[in-house]
């Protein structure tokens, strides 16, 4: 069984590839500036933390599951017909109410800091879309699972995209709290939300501020730090899923695999 990685991170390949899994990696293409801009000029407000991960992670799966295929399916290379399920994911780090995305620049690495050491932590939320690209499929195998398919219904809260005005199947996961999780489900797609609430060390001086930027590691990560790297000396608590303020949630796509389609999590595993 094929995952299809519709991501550019390394960190959630690495996560992947830790747990069993070697995911197929597809760059998704999307523009994520227009994507956000297009949305909250239709709600004429701003996205929720929950609203922009999850509909970013949608767009970001259904630009490689809706692509167009070639005719080689002799293996998982680039140009392969996709025959398995497509994974698309976004994050961003909330402080105060105000979300953080890559700071890209020191300087704004630097000043995310201060805020983010001044209010004490942040929630990180993690979003996830799974789209079922299955060529073939057993029509007699009853077990549960196969969102959207014939004879079956995913164990998970079925909605209706439509009725998420601009913001389609994200608006469902939209009332996720701060630390907690959201699974909906329509059609061919599973759609989540998780969240990690960190805590920052109370002591960081300015010295280790500077000396974590000079890194670059926390330039192209969003709110400006990992927890797989450097920055793991400075985060002294995590409600939730550790994986989740890597890249994406384990537990939680292993859920959305289960309960959405009927897939266990070692079905993926390369043996």
């Amino acid at each position: 069984m094929r995952l299809y990685l519709a991501s550019t991170s390394p960190a959630r390949r690495a996560l992947l590839a830790q747990s069993g899994i070697e995911p197929v990696h597809v760059a998704p293409g999307v523009d994520e500036d227009a994507a956000v801009a297009a949305v909250a000029s239709a709600l004429g407000r701003d996205l929720t933390g929950p609203e922009l991960v999850a509909m970013l992670a949608i767009e970001k799966a259904a630009a490689v599951a809706d692509a167009p295929l070639a005719d080689d399916a002799a293996a998982p290379a680039a140009g392969a017909p996709i025959d398995g399920f497509v994974f698309g994911g976004d994050s961003a780090f909330e402080v105060d109410g105000v979300l953080y995305g890559k700071p890209h620049d020191p300087a704004v690495a630097r000043d995310r800091w201060r805020q983010m050491l001044a209010a004490g932590g942040g929630t990180l939320w993690s979003g996830h879309c799974v789209i079922d690209r299955r060529r073939a499929l057993d029509t007699t195998d009853d077990r549960p699972g196969g969102a959207g398919r014939a004879r079956t219904a995913p164990p998970v809260r079925t909605v209706d995209a439509s009725g998420g005005g601009p913001l389609g199947l994200a608006g469902s996961v939209a009332d996720v709290a701060p630390g907690g999780s959201g699974l909906v489900a329509d059609g061919d797609r599973v759609v989540a939300v998780d969240s990690a609430v960190l805590t920052f060390a109370e002591d960081m001086s300015p010295e280790e501020i500077d000396a974590y930027v000079a890194t670059g590691e926390p330039l192209e990560v969003a709110g400006a730090f990992t927890i797989d790297g450097r920055a793991a000396a400075y985060i002294t608590r995590i409600d939730g899923a550790p994986s989740a303020v890597v890249g994406l949630s384990l537990p939680v796509l292993r859920s959305m695999l289960l309960r959405g389609f009927g897939i266990a999590w070692h079905d993926l595993w390369a043996l």
